[in-house]
C-alpha cells in the first residue's frame, strides 16, 4: 500500500511514513533544512520556524508539517533528498574520535579564515564580516551542450542534436549543488567554474568555505582542502601532494593519512587557474600517483585535475576564460560559469556596501542613468569600485565615466584624494606639494612592480624584491597590496600581492604609459593578424593601456596625480590602433579586443581614420558581454556602407541585444547567427531586418532551436524584398512541412538551401522533390568538400587554442571517408596550416601540441 501510495503520490508518501522518517532523520535534521533551503524548497521563515522547536525529533515533525502545506513537488524533492542522505549514511564508514575531532578542528580554521571580507582598500585591521556583504552570484551550467554537439558536427556524425531549451541553459545552481548534476551520467568529480575578471570565483570559494565552517553539511564533504594558484607560484622546488596540503594545515598532519585514504569524502579547491605562472604546462603526461611522491608542482596538480592521483577526490577548479583551453577538459565532468550580479543584487550590493537605504538608493540612481557603470556593476569587484568612487568622491572628478578605464583612474584618484586629504590635517602648506609628489613616485613604484610582474605572469612578490624593498614605509601602498606571510621550513617572509589582478593590470598600464619603456612583445606581435600566439592575457592591460593614452584621462592623471603620459608614445599607440583595425578588418578574426581599446580612446577621428576595405567582424565561438557588444557597437556605428560580414556565432547572444544592434544587421552581408539558441521573439528581430535590408544574401542560423513556426515567418520576411540568396539552419527542428513554407523562394532568390540535421522524418512532399536548391542530406564528396571548406575556413581564423580543440575533434574522421578524396585534401590544407602555426608560435608547450598533431596528419 505504501509502494502503491509512494509511486503516484510523494506527499501521500510522506504522510504514511510520517512516524519512520521522524526516528530517522532527527540526527541530520538541521543539515537536511538547509539543503531544501538551497534548493528554495523552503525559505528563510521556514527555516527559522524549524530551527525554533525543542529537539530534533520536533523539528522533523515542523519539516514535514511545512511540506504538508508545500505540495507534492517539495514532497517529491525531500524524498530524494532523504535517499541522498541514506546512502550516504550507508557507504560512509564509521568515523574514529580522532578524525571527527580533526574534522570539527578544521571546520572552525576555515570558518576564522573565511569569516572577514577583505576588500581592496580596507584599512589594516578593519575587519568587514563576510555574513553581512555577501551577495549571491548567479551560477549556470557552461554551454559543454554545444562542445558536444561541435564534436560530433566536425567528426561528421549525422545525428541531430538540439540544443538545450534557454530554460535549461539559465538554470540557477547553487554551491551546494556543484556536485550533484541530476543530468549528469557519471559521478561529478571535476567542476570547472569560469568567468570574467572580478566577476567573484573567488568569492564564491569563500562563501563555499564559510558555510562549510559553519558546519552546514549541504556539502557532503568531511575535509575542504583549499590552495590558490598564487600561493602554488612561489613554489620552486619538487614537491608533494602532502606537502602542499600541511603548507597551511598542519593542524591536520595527525589524520592526514586517514583524510586521503577517505578522498570520496575530500573536496580540494584550486583557485586562479590563470594565475598559476605554469598554467600551460598542466596537461601533464607524466604522472604523480601517490600523496607522498614528489614531482614538480604542475605534475603534481595536474595529475590531481586528470584523476591519476586521489581519484576520488572532489577538485574545484577556478579560471578565467582566456586559459581554460590549457586545462585537460577531458577529466571535467561539469562546466559552470558565473553570470554575476542581477539587477537586484546589485542595489542589495549597494544598499550592503553604504549601509543606508536613503544614501544607497540615492547612488544606484546616478549609477543606473550611465549605462557603462550600471553594466559594469554586475561584476562584483567592479560594483565595488564604482561604490568606492562614489563613496570617496561628492563628485565625479573627470565627469561621468564612459569606460572601463575612466573607472579605474577616477577609483586611483578617489583613494589619492582621500589619502591627501588625511594626511593634509597634519601638515603643512609648505609641505602639502611635496606629500603629492611623494604619492606620485608611489603611484610610479607599484606601476613598475606590476608592470615587470605581469609580463612574467607573477601576482605574488616577496618583500627582499628590489620593487618590493622601494615601497617601504609608504602608508598608501596598503590601499592596493594585500599582505601575506610564507612559512617555509627554516624561514617567514612577507608576500606581496595586488588586491585584484585587474589593479595590477591597471598600475602595469599607467607605468608603460607614463614611461619610456616599450610595448611588451606580445602586443607589438600583433601588427601581424596573422600571429595568433597570445594567449589573450594581455588584453585587460591593452585596454587600461589604451584608456590612460587618451587625451581625457591622460589630462585627469596630469591634473590629479602629477604624472604625465608621453605624448609620443600616446600618438604611435593611435597609429598602431588604426594600422592594425585596417589589417584585421580583411578576415574579422581576433578583432575583438583592438574595438575595445578603440572604445576606450574614445575618439571618433580614430574609427574615421581607419577606412577598412572590406570591413568584417569575426568574434564566434566567445561567450560576448554586454561590454564586448558596446565595443562591436561603438566601431560599426562610426562606420558608413556596408558590412561585408558579421559572425556572431556561438556568441549566446540574446533578444534584446539583436534588436540593440538591428539597426547595424540591416547592413551587413553575410549574416551568421548559428550556435545560439533563438526564440520566436529573436526570430522576429531577423525577419524585420530581413524586411528592410538591401544587403543581406547569406545568413547562418544552424544549430539555433528554430522549428516550422519560425522557419514561417522568416519565409514571409525573405519575399518582401527578396534579396537573400543562401540560408543555413543544419541540426534545428524543422520538417518537410516547415521547408514547404520557401517553395515559392526557391530558386529565385533563394539559390542555396541547408537543412541537414534536421526533423525530416515526415513525408518529402512531391513538390520539393524537385527542389535541387535545397539540401537535406550530404550523399555525395562534392558535398562534403563544401563542408569541410567552411570547417577548413574557421580553422584559419582560430586563435592557436581554438585551433587545437578544432584538431582534436577533425582528426576523428570515420574510415568510410577516409580515402576519400575530399578528406586527403582536407588533412593536406590542415597539415600546411599548422605548420605555418609551428613557425610563428613562441609558446614551447603550444608547439609540441600542435608538432603531435602534425605528425599524425602526415602518417
Amino acid at each position: 500500500m505504501v509502494e502503491k501510495g509512494f509511486h503516484h503520490s510523494c506527499l501521500t508518501a510522506v504522510r504514511v511514513l510520517r512516524v519512520s522518517l521522524v526516528d530517522e532523520l532527527e540526527g541530520q535534521v538541521d543539515s537536511l533544512v538547509e539543503f531544501l533551503v538551497c534548493r528554495e524548497v523552503f525559505t528563510r521563515d521556514d527555516r527559522e520556524e524549524v530551527l525554533c522547536q525543542l529537539g530534533p525529533r520536533m523539528r522533523v515533525r515542523k519539516v514535514l508539517d511545512i511540506l504538508e502545506c508545500k505540495g507534492e513537488e517539495a514532497a517529491r524533492i525531500f524524498l530524494n533528498v532523504k535517499s541522498h542522505y541514506q546512502y550516504c549514511k550507508e557507504a560512509d564508514p564509521p568515523q574514529s574520535r580522532e578524525y571527527s575531532k580533526a574534522k570539527q578542528k578544521h571546520k572552525e580554521v576555515l570558518r576564522r579564515r573565511s569569516e572577514s571580507m577583505l576588500f581592496y582598500n580596507t584599512r589594516h585591521g578593519e575587519k568587514i564580516q563576510f555574513s553581512e556583504h555577501y551577495v549571491n552570484l548567479l551560477l549556470v551550467d557552461g554551454h559543454q551542450g554545444l562542445e558536444n554537439k561541435r564534436h560530433e558536427v566536425l567528426t561528421f556524425g549525422q545525428k541531430r542534436l538540439c540544443l538545450q531549451q534557454k530554460s535549461a541553459v539559465h538554470e540557477k545552481i547553487t554551491p551546494a549543488e556543484l556536485f550533484s548534476c541530476a543530468k549528469a551520467v557519471r559521478p561529478v568529480r571535476k567542476v570547472l567554474v569560469s568567468g570574467v575578471a572580478g566577476i567573484g570565483k573567488t568569492i564564491l570559494v569563500q562563501k563555499m568555505l564559510f558555510d562549510f565552517g559553519g558546519n552546514k553539511d549541504h556539502l557532503a564533504f568531511d575535509f575542504i582542502i583549499h590552495m590558490t594558484f598564487r600561493d602554488l607560484n612561489l613554489i620552486d622546488e619538487p614537491t608533494s601532494l602532502r606537502e602542499l596540503i600541511l603548507r597551511k594545515n598542519r593542524h591536520l598532519a595527525k589524520e592526514l593519512d586517514n583524510i586521503l585514504a577517505n578522498d570520496n569524502k575530500l573536496l580540494i579547491i584550486l583557485d586562479g587557474f590563470d594565475e598559476f605562472r605554469h598554467y600551460r604546462s598542466c596537461d601533464v603526461d607524466s604522472f604523480v600517483t601517490e600523496p607522498d611522491e614528489d614531482a614538480e608542482v604542475m605534475e603534481v596538480i595536474g595529475s590531481l585535475m586528470q584523476g591519476e592521483l586521489l581519484p576520488n577526490a572532489s577538485v574545484l577548479l577556478t579560471s578565467r576564460p582566456a586559459a581554460i583551453s590549457y586545462i585537460p577538459v577531458g577529466c571535467i565532468d561539469r562546466f559552470v560559469l558565473i553570470a554575476g550580479f542581477s539587477l537586484a543584487e546589485v542595489q542589495d550590493f549597494f544598499f550592503r556596501y553604504f549601509q543606508d537605504r536613503t544614501l544607497a538608493d540615492r547612488m544606484f540612481s546616478v549609477v543606473s542613468a550611465n549605462e557603462l557603470m550600471l553594466t559594469l556593476c554586475y561584476i562584483p569587484a567592479f560594483c565595488y569600485i564604482v561604490c568606492c568612487i562614489l563613496k570617496e568622491s561628492k563628485d565625479l572628478c573627470g565627469g561621468s565615466p564612459k569606460t572601463m578605464t575612466d573607472i579605474y583612474v577616477q577609483y586611483l584618484v578617489a583613494l589619492l584624494r582621500s589619502h591627501t586629504q588625511a594626511r593634509a590635517e597634519t601638515c603643512l602648506q609648505d609641505q602639502r606639494a611635496g606629500a603629492i609628489q611623494q604619492l606620485s613616485d608611489t603611484v610610479l613604484k607599484l606601476g613598475r612592480l606590476a608592470f615587470k610582474n605581469l609580463l612574467e605572469h607573477q601576482t605574488l612578490f616577496y618583500s627582499s624584491d628590489r620593487e618590493v624593498a622601494a615601497l617601504e614605509g609608504s602608508s598608501l601602498v596598503s590601499a592596493f597590496l594585500d599582505k601575506t606571510i610564507a612559512e617555509e621550513p627554516g624561514f617567514t617572509e612577507e608576500v606581496y600581492s595586488f588586491a585584484h589582478l585587474t589593479i595590477q593590470e591597471f598600475f602595469a598600464a599607467v607605468y608603460c604609459a607614463v614611461t619610456d619603456h616599450p610595448l611588451p612583445d606580445a602586443l607589438e606581435r600583433t601588427s601581424c593578424p596573422r600571429d595568433v600566439s597570445n594567449s589573450g592575457h594581455l588584453d585587460l592591460f591593452s585596454r587600461f593601456l589604451s584608456g590612460i593614452l587618451s587625451e581625457r584621462n591622460a589630462s585627469l592623471l596630469s591634473r590629479q596625480v602629477g604624472i604625465c603620459c608621453h605624448k609620443e608614445k600616446a600618438n604611435a599607440y593611435r597609429e598602431k590602433i588604426i594600422r592594425e583595425l585596417r589589417a584585421l578588418c580583411e578576415s574579422g578574426a581576433h578583432i575583438l579586443n583592438h574595438l575595445h581599446c578603440l572604445f576606450e580612446q574614445q575618439d571618433p577621428s580614430l574609427a574615421l581614420d581607419v577606412q577598412p576595405k572590406m570591413l568584417r567582424v569575426n568574434v564566434s565561438d566567445e561567450t560576448l558581454s554586454q561590454m564586448d557588444y558596446n565595443a562591436i557597437k561603438y566601431f560599426l556605428n562610426l562606420t558608413e556602407g556596408k558590412i561585408s560580414e558579421l559572425d556572431l556565432t556561438g556568441t549566446g547572444i540574446s533578444c534584446d541585444t539583436l534588436r540593440d544592434i538591428q539597426h547595424l544587421l540591416g547592413r551587413c552581408e553575410s549574416l551568421w547567427l548559428g550556435e545560439n539558441n533563438l526564440d520566436m521573439e529573436a526570430v522576429q528581430v531577423i525577419a524585420d531586418v530581413l524586411k528592410e535590408s538591401e544587403n543581406i544574401v547569406y545568413l547562418g542560423l544552424g544549430w539555433t532551436n528554430i522549428s516550422d513556426d519560425e522557419l514561417l515567418v522568416l519565409a514571409c520576411a525573405i519575399g518582401v524584398k527578396k534579396k537573400l540568396q543562401e540560408l543555413w539552419m543544419e541540426g534545428n527542428r524543422v520538417s518537410y512541412r516547415g521547408l514547404l513554407s520557401l517553395s515559392d523562394l526557391i530558386p529565385d532568390p533563394l539559390k542555396n538551401v541547408v537543412a541537414i540535421w534536421n526533423d525530416l522524418t515526415d513525408r518529402e512532399p512531391e513538390c520539393m522533390q524537385t527542389k535541387a536548391s535545397i539540401t537535406v542530406n550530404f550523399t555525395d564528396d562534392a558535398s562534403w568538400a563544401e563542408w569541410q571548406k567552411w570547417v577548413f575556413k574557421r580553422c584559419e581564423v582560430s586563435s592557436n587554442e581554438k585551433l587545437l580543440m578544432v584538431l582534436h575533434k577533425v582528426c576523428n574522421i570515420s574510415t568510410h571517408h577516409f580515402e576519400a578524396q575530399w578528406t586527403k585534401t582536407f588533412y593536406s590544407q590542415l597539415s600546411q596550416l599548422i605548420k605555418s602555426r609551428i613557425e610563428s608560435c613562441t609558446e614551447e608547450e603550444m608547439c609540441k601540441k600542435l608538432k603531435k598533431f602534425d605528425s599524425f596528419l602526415e602518417l
